[in-house]
């Protein structure tokens, strides 16, 4: 079970970064205060969104890309819970950008050149450990 108090105008989580996907579980938000954008993209690529109110609620399914966001001008409050313990969390530009799969192979795929591909990598994934 989490909390999620998205500030206006920004999407969570805050740092996409850490866009999650859950692949164990699916997961319950509930608006506590403000509003909030919700939505989650199925395997077919078919986007679902849905704009949420207090009292309001949303289930991500397990293992699909989803992301909320605060389009309003005074903060949101969320309670989500997930269909497991162990719901797990997969970053999805960390995944693709931060795991050593070569830039060549990157270009590729997303039908682009490597310059782009190392600007996606320094803008999506966190700096290396020391």
């Amino acid at each position: 079970m989490g909390r999620a108090c998205p500030t206006p105008c920004s999407s969570s989580p805050p740092n996409p970064s850490t866009h999650p996907i859950h692949p164990r579980a699916a997961e319950l938000l509930l608006v506590l205060h403000g509003a909030l954008s919700v939505g989650f993209v199925d395997t077919a690529g078919k986007l679902y969104t849905q704009d949420l109110a207090v009292g309001d609620m949303f289930i991500f399914p397990k293992g699909l890309v989803h992301y909320q966001s605060n389009p309003g001008q005074s903060p949101a409050v969320a309670l989500s819970a997930f269909g497991s313990a162990a719901a797990g969390t997969v970053s999805v530009p960390v995944t693709v950008f931060g795991t050593g799969v070569d830039d060549a192979v990157l270009a590729k795929s997303f039908k682009t050149d490597m310059p782009t591909v190392q600007k996606l990598k320094a803008a999506l994934t966190p700096p290396a450990k020391k």
